[in-house]
């Protein structure tokens, strides 16, 4: 009976709330495309909201016909447990087993594993963020491109010039198109086309250590941004960031962890072409040594204020993009609490309207995957107590949606009958 006076209470509230802000203006497109209204995510003309997990290693195994059952399994588990939303890495710079052998120059074979992933998420009924560089050597990243540079007699000092040398740039911007424009083998869409794809990540945790003023970094965004949009309009873009505040909110910067990268929540945020916002919580790392109250106390306050910007300055949407914490240094009912108070604080913003539209946890595996064990995996057979948190959740998100979808049809029908 309690649930269902908080339910009701819940939905006289949306009511008013829509009422006031005259939020059933959305756009009416039942394309499959998940596009942005002020503060939320749109899908087919109803508010969208994304309970998810990251699978980087989506595309590796899928190239990997023995492999493949593993990349179906994982999408099925997460549909049974309500989630609608991976993040996966699209990219793989040099080394064993590349999507890019060198620029310019891509692996077929790869490429069908990434094709393939696509359609499975399809097939499950789960939209994917896709991230196109690493920030790290991982999978090559930065340092392989500009390695690549280098080797074309390009004099490079530092990989922290992959933000600003022009050979570079060109050579990223060419590996965008080539994603972009590929058609699935599987399905033969265009991923520009392809609606099972939610949003593309210019790059999965910038830095740039050797410029903190965020200039490098601002100005390599505005400059991808645009070329990104110039080749895919379908489709939402966001930057990959970590949601570390720079110098044009310096008053914010004590929320910071102790260290700056070069990047600048605010400012990055509001160049033309980002759609929505992201940020990364990693309290463990960010604060190692610290107890786990501290560590608390800094993520409470990581979550509110992020939230809070996304809704009062970007008035953009806010996704918070890899959460976790290392059960190889916590107990899982450590890990537990911070699912729950991240959890909560997306809960408490959807349903009142707000801007953070959901989260997505590092990372979903199944079982037979022991060497991408990192200690943030989840394996929903072997962690039955995290299961429970990400499932209750979904089914939370999921019942703030149909609120928006039923009050939507009544304001329609009303709209239709003229009153």
């Amino acid at each position: 009976m309690e649930m269902e006076r908080h339910w009701s209470t819940l939905f006289l509230f949306v009511l008013l709330l829509i009422q006031k802000q005259g939020m059933f203006h959305l756009v009416e497109a039942d394309d499959g495309f998940v596009r942005t209204q002020g503060v939320q995510f749109v899908l087919n003309g109803s508010p969208f909201y994304a309970n998810g997990f990251n699978a980087y290693w989506l595309m590796y195994f899928a190239a990997d016909p023995s492999l493949r059952t593993k990349v179906t399994s994982v999408f099925q588990e997460a549909r049974d447990y309500g989630l609608t939303i991976a993040r996966a890495w699209a990219f793989g710079d040099g080394g064993d087993q590349p999507l890019q052998y060198s620029p310019g120059s891509y692996n077929e074979q790869m490429f069908q594993g990434l094709d393939f992933a696509i359609s499975e998420a399809n097939r499950h009924g789960i939209k994917l963020v896709l991230s196109l560089v690493n920030n790290y050597d991982q999978y090559g990243g930065k340092k392989q491109y500009v390695n690549w540079a280098r080797n074309q007699g390009q004099s490079i000092s530092s990989d922290d010039e992959f933000f600003s040398n022009s050979v570079v740039k060109d050579y990223y911007k060419n590996h965008i198109k080539t994603v972009l424009m590929r058609r699935n083998s599987v399905s033969g869409v265009a991923y520009k086309d392809d609606p099972t794809i939610m949003a593309w990540e210019l790059i999965n945790e910038p830095r740039c250590n050797s410029d903190l003023s965020g200039k490098s970094i601002q100005a390599w965004i505005t400059d991808m941004a645009s070329y990104l949009k110039s080749v895919d309009g379908n489709h939402l873009l966001e930057v990959g960031l970590e949601g570390f505040y720079g110098q044009t909110s310096a008053d914010k910067q004590q929320y910071n962890p102790n260290f700056q990268v070069g990047t600048d929540f605010i400012a990055n945020n509001q160049i033309a072409g980002v759609d929505f916002a992201t940020v990364h919580s990693y309290p463990d790392q960010w604060l190692p040594g610290s107890s786990c109250e501290t560590q608390n106390s800094f993520l409470n306050n990581w979550l509110n204020i992020h939230i809070q910007d996304a809704q009062n300055i970007l008035n953009k949407p806010v996704l918070f993009a890899e959460f976790g914490k290392s059960a190889k240094t916590s107990p899982y009912d450590q890990r537990d609490e911070l699912f729950d108070k991240i959890y909560s604080a997306i809960y408490s913003s959807a349903s009142s309207g707000g801007a953070a539209a959901g989260g997505l946890f590092w990372q979903l595996l199944t079982e037979g995957m022991d060497s991408y064990r990192d200690g943030y995996e989840v394996i929903f057979s072997e962690n039955p107590s995290t299961a429970s948190i990400v499932s209750q959740q979904s089914q939370k998100l999921n019942r703030i949606r149909k609120m928006y979808a039923r009050l939507r049809n009544v304001e329609k029908l009303t709209q239709e009958r003229g009153d």
